[in-house]
């Protein structure tokens, strides 16, 4: 079974990426695989300097995401400029895990921007993480120690709570605690396996 896993950021998908993990879901998390592709020396990497310059780079030879992340949610075609080097190449990566899993594996995907690709329609169901604007607003400044504006404009550029619900087969609240959450999340993996 293939589910998505979605929630803009941040709103709780690592922790339920890590519950259905322990539980023996297969997870493919396409954030990392998106860092993976631009790694230093890759082709994806390359692509990206070409599209965007060098002062994307860090001293290292590293891609700069918080640079990169300023200017793309900041403007609109820059991101899809972005988005049309590094999605397929994610998609190649995610074809070949997908091909070395169990047949009777529950496959969880974790795509922070599946309700924007317009691909939920390509998995058996899809569980939705959500959180009020103003709890992520809270996060990215407390956690990732991101300005108050930076975190709004990457909220801005996602879509909304009312979008995401409707690709929703599952919605999971996490405003709780830890132990909510998880309880949530074994609730719906229970259901998608019928454990």
């Amino acid at each position: 079974m293939r589910v998505g896993l979605t929630g803009g950021s941040p709103r709780g998908r690592a922790r339920c990426r890590r519950c259905c993990a322990s539980w023996g879901a297969v997870v493919i998390d396409a954030d990392q695989l998106a860092r993976e592709v631009v790694a230093a020396g890759t082709p994806g990497l390359a692509r990206v300097v070409e599209e965007f310059g060098a002062e994307v780079l860090t001293a290292d030879g590293e891609l700069d995401r918080a640079k990169v992340g300023t200017i793309v949610f900041a403007d609109e075609q820059r991101r899809r400029a972005l988005e049309a080097i590094v999605h397929p190449l994610v998609f190649e990566r995610i074809v070949e895990l997908e091909a070395a899993a169990p047949d009777d594996a529950l496959v969880v995907h974790d795509i922070p921007l599946l309700a924007e690709s317009g691909r939920a329609d390509t998995f058996d169901a899809v569980v939705v993480v959500e959180a009020p604007p103003e709890v992520q607003v809270e996060r990215m400044v407390r956690d990732r120690g991101w300005t108050r504006a930076d975190a709004e404009a990457r909220i801005a550029a996602q879509a909304t709570p009312e979008q995401r619900r409707a690709i929703a087969t599952h919605v999971i609240d996490n405003t709780g605690s830890l132990a909510d959450l998880r309880r949530r999340v074994i609730e719906v993996v229970a259901e998608l396996t019928g454990r």
